[in-house]
Order: structure tokens, then sequence, then C-alpha cells
């Protein structure tokens, strides 16, 4: 995406009016983000999504995004091509910080290798300028979440049919033409 393009789903926050003290906001997508997010995960159809989130400053220049995104959405099942409705509803916790802040960095040991804890916390994001888009975080958890193999309830694949030794052998190309020999 590059900068002129609208985020299908876009709410964009002013980081200086975000204070210490968080902040209830809810968000819902409209028609038009409904379709833009179903072009853009590659779904049927975006039923709803919505989010609710409580934003606030996290130590003195980053800001924190917690709360929950709840969505329904219908995909095509893998085997029949039949729509199949999902909901989803996933946490959200996100720690973004200013673009050169001393919070984005990950602490090297010794030896100059990063260590990051696959079960600890996640490392900040990064913003740019002055403002974060808080429907950019709710559209990407949601997406995070989609199922990328969607299957109709009792539906299967037919047997599985594996190749034989004898499958695997090629006929010689030239096998034809040895009958056309001049005497």
């Amino acid at each position: 995406m590059t900068h002129d393009e609208k985020p299908a789903f876009s709410y964009p926050v002013k980081v200086g009016n975000i204070s210490a003290n968080a902040v209830t906001v809810r968000l819902s997508a409209d028609d038009r983000e409904r379709l833009d997010l179903a072009a853009l995960w590659d779904v049927v159809e975006v039923q709803s999504l919505s989010a609710e989130l409580q934003i606030n400053r996290w130590k003195k220049d980053g800001v924190r995004i917690r709360g929950r995104v709840a969505a329904n959405i219908v995909q095509a099942c893998v085997v029949t091509l039949e729509p199949v409705e999902s909901e989803i509803d996933e946490a959200i916790d996100v720690i973004l910080v200013p673009e050169g802040s001393r919070l984005a960095r990950i602490a090297a040991n010794d030896t100059g290798e990063m260590f990051v804890d696959p079960e600890g916390p996640d490392v900040p994001e990064v913003f740019t300028g002055d403002t974060i888009d808080a429907g950019i975080v709710v559209a990407e958890h949601a997406a995070l979440a989609i199922d990328p193999y969607p299957r109709k309830d009792g539906a299967a694949f037919g047997e599985r049919i594996e190749s034989t030794k004898d499958d695997d052998v090629r006929p010689n190309p030239f096998a034809a033409l040895k009958d056309w020999k001049k005497d």
C-alpha cells in the first residue's frame, strides 16, 4: 500500500491527544469498509467487523491499544467451494512507539546476538509522524485470525490416490519407431 492509498479500515488517532488514562473507543466497519476488507482478505464477504479498544499512553512516548476485535466473515470451502461462515473473536494488545525510540530496540547480549522470548511480550511496533491508525491494528488482528483452509461441516476430500512405481516409469519415446526400421 502506498502512502496515497486509504486503508481498507481506518481510525486515525493523534498521539498528542492520548493521555495516561485509557479512553474506550468502539469501532465498526461500514458497507464500503467491509467490501474493501473482503477484497483485501480474499474472502467472499465481511458481514461485520467491530472492536472495543482502550487506548492510552505507554511509558513516555508510546501508545498501548488493548481490547477485542469481533468479525463475521464468509469464505469459500476449500473442498466444495460452498460458503462457510466464520466468527472471529480476538484479543488485541499492541504497543506502538515512535520511530527511533529506544523502546523499540531489542537488547543484544555480549556477542551481539539478539534474543527474543517466543512466550514473552511482542516487540513494540513503530509508527511515524504524530498519528497512529487503530483501524489498521484492528484489521491486522482480524486478518491473522482468518482460517486459511475453511471447510464446510462434513466436507472431506475424496480418497487419496497414490502413484505406484509402475506409474512413474515413462515409456521410451523411440519405442514406436523401432518397427519402422528399414530392411
